[in-house]
């Protein structure tokens, strides 16, 4: 089952799970995660769906390809990182 993980940026806002999924794209994964703890849909994705600007994928060690379609496939060892991007002056 491919692994997400949630980064502790994230915690600071609600509780972050770290899933093990057996969906075979990005979105489905996500969709179970979103499942355990809903609240963590709106801290990821915005209003039409679509990755917020602030939030980064990364799978298997490479960036999710279209944040809008988030349709990245995943396989069964696949280790998803959701990250929020952090900024600051």
């Amino acid at each position: 089952m491919a692994q997400l993980f949630f980064t502790q940026q994230l915690a600071r806002f609600t509780s972050v799970p770290q899933v093990a999924s057996a969906a075979c794209e990005l979105r489905a994964g996500l969709e179970d995660a979103f499942a355990i703890n809903p609240l963590l849909r709106g801290y990821v994705l915005d209003d039409q769906g679509r990755l917020r600007a602030n939030v980064t994928i990364f799978i298997d060690g490479r960036r999710c390809r279209d944040p809008a379609r988030l349709d990245d496939p995943l396989l069964p060892d696949s280790q998803v990182y959701v990250l929020q991007a952090l900024s600051g002056g």
